[in-house]
């Protein structure tokens, strides 16, 4: 009995165990699905448009993110790869002691089936019965004969139910090992993409060192620019709080004290909207259907010149020729501002919180509008010289801007 309790236990544990290595596997899968995903974004939005002119610099920066996903989709394989062989290996060992106990139980079964065989006939366990010096032990006899048919019939069954284990055992081990084949051919095929890549990475580089002093200059020219352009939205938006702080103060009957510089004075209602806004921070829907992140949130250096610094006040997210920009939540139109290529940047009012969708090529809404989430703002722009279709997409809490990857849905 004690023996059947040990395999009993022992195909807990393997079961067990085999639940916890296919749980960190599916998460290995989810990271490569996601990053095979991301590499078929940005052929698609970032490499298949007709630009009418060629920039290496631009190119250099879309070739380096589809080279950073690679290797990240590289390492994730490799990872699974180890998580695999490591199974196997485990698993290999199991079964080599399941099979082993397999053989000790069939054993120890076949030689109770010969003692059972040699006291088979009725006339022997009636001579059994009968030659008991008492009825409680005849009694104890019969039970005991009774108790030793139920374990040879549990025993026989244990047999089937460990054989029938190593069974699927051994299909899981084949089907493991297909998977690793697999992902090391899918790994071999990366790794010949990201070749070719950095072929172009090298050949873009040496472009762009040719003429490195022109790329620096319209670099910073940029970012001049871009420093200008934000510094006249920070003005427009301190000015639209001082407008609405004027006409929410001449409706409100208890008036605050001391209203702050620079932050919106709320209204019940504005209060009740602005929680709701930061109830969803992290589930908040994304400005865009389908599109690729090309520049995150904050100061970075430049990947090529280091000593230019790019601060990015949002997300720049390339998506696809004719999409739409969404409103990521309830609120009212603040402003629309017209910049000096006529593009529109449409600013949404969330109680103290603004979104802001820039790089419109023209607008669905005027200032005053109430939006609903997943409303549409406006025409994303595209670029007739890079062919690229990027939204700008920033938030602020008052004046402060805030990092919007860290409040939309994880993708």
């Amino acid at each position: 009995m004690g023996t059947l309790k040990f395999h009993i236990l022992f195909s807990l544990v393997l079961l067990m165990s085999f639940s916890t290595f296919s749980q960190t596997k599916e998460q290995l899968e989810d990271q490569r699905k996601k990053y095979r995903v991301e590499i078929a974004k940005l052929n698609k939005l970032l490499f298949t448009e007709i630009k009418k002119e060629k920039n290496a610099l631009e190119d250099l920066k879309d070739i380096n993110q589809k080279i950073d996903v690679r290797n990240k989709l590289i390492h994730t394989i490799n990872l699974e790869v180890q998580l695999l062989s490591r199974g196997i290996k485990t698993n290999q060992r199991k079964l080599q002691n399941f099979n082993k106990s397999l053989i000790a139980l069939k054993t120890d079964y076949a030689a109770m089936i010969y003692k059972s065989y040699k006291s088979k006939s009725q006339q022997s366990r009636t001579m059994f019965l009968l030659s008991s010096q008492n009825f409680y032990q005849a009694y104890k006899r019969l039970e005991y004969m009774k108790q030793y048919t139920a374990f040879r019939k549990k025993q026989g069954e244990g047999i089937l139910v460990q054989a029938d284990f190593i069974k699927k055992l051994n299909d899981s081990l084949g089907y493991q090992k297909r998977v690793k084949d697999t992902l090391i051919l899918v790994e071999k095929d990366q790794k010949v993409a990201i070749e070719a890549d950095k072929k172009k990475q090298e050949d873009l580089i040496t472009k762009i060192k040719k003429k490195e002093g022109k790329y620096k200059r319209d670099i910073q020219q940029k970012v001049k620019e871009e420093k200008r352009i934000a510094a006249r939205i920070d003005k427009i938006v301190k000015e639209e709080i001082a407008n609405a702080n004027r006409l929410a103060l001449s409706k409100l009957k208890d008036k605050p004290a001391v209203a702050k510089k620079n932050e919106f004075i709320l209204s019940p209602e504005a209060k009740a909207l602005a929680a709701k806004f930061e109830l969803n921070k992290g589930l908040l829907p994304w400005p865009i259907g389908e599109g690729v992140v090309v520049r995150k949130f904050g100061k970075q250096s430049h990947p090529l010149f280091p000593g230019i610094i790019i601060n990015g006040t949002g997300l720049h997210i390339v998506t696809s020729k004719g999409s739409m920009a969404e409103a990521v939540f309830n609120g009212e139109v603040l402003n629309i501002l017209v910049g000096s290529g006529g593009t529109k940047n449409v600013m949404i009012r969330h109680g103290n919180y603004i979104t802001s969708y820039n790089n419109l090529e023209n607008s669905y809404v005027q200032k005053g509008d109430k939006i609903i989430t997943g409303q549409k703002i406006g025409k994303i722009f595209t670029d007739k010289i890079t062919g690229k279709t990027t939204l700008v997409f920033v938030l602020l809490k008052n004046t402060n801007k805030l990092n919007p990857a860290s409040w939309l849905l994880k993708r």
